[in-house]
């Protein structure tokens, strides 16, 4: 069953290890997936990239500046979609985890002067809706922020080599 996709909510679950995107939680279209750390992974790295290739402000920057003109965009992206933001409260939540499926891909691709952004499900179940860049890097920062509350993007500490033994002297022998 398809779904358009009004609003969307992420949230970590430790004891799944896995993120809950919930699709119009409290209403009558509610679905949800669950992320694992692969997709999740993944839909940051490819949409990333998608959306700053397509940006026509860093392209007509200077090659060292790119990363600051990516980065000023993504936040007055993040300020022109603050007022939509709303809290979807826990039991809703908790409700809509407990028939959430795993989700199978997460699509998204260029759609005029937006982009199509769709979430699918391993029963067939998908939810997507047309976004406009602001929109689609607000989503992005939402799941962003999840994943680093898994802890996911922690680096694990290279094991410390076992400090040098001293030079001793020559051992004493003994008979």
């Amino acid at each position: 069953m398809a779904r358009t996709l009004r609003n969307i909510t992420f949230v970590y679950v430790p004891r799944e290890d896995r993120i809950l995107a919930a699709i119009n939680a409290g209403m009558r279209e509610a679905w949800s997936c669950w992320l694992t750390r692969r997709l999740a992974f993944a839909v940051l790295e490819r949409a990333t990239d998608y959306i700053q290739a397509g940006s026509d402000l860093a392209q007509r920057a200077p090659s060292e500046l790119r990363g600051e003109m990516h980065a000023f965009e993504r936040d007055a992206a993040i300020a022109k979609t603050k007022a939509a933001m709303s809290v979807t409260p826990p039991e809703v939540l908790q409700s809509t985890a407990s028939w959430a499926e795993l989700a199978e891909r997460v699509a998204f691709a260029q759609h005029g002067e937006g982009y199509r952004f769709e979430l699918h499900g391993v029963s067939g179940d998908m939810a997507g809706a047309l976004l406009q860049r602001a929109e689609l890097q607000r989503i992005l920062q939402m799941l962003q922020v999840e994943v680093v509350k898994a802890g996911w993007l922690a680096v694990p500490q290279k094991p410390q080599a076992a400090p040098a033994p001293a030079v001793a002297g020559p051992k004493p022998a003994r008979h």
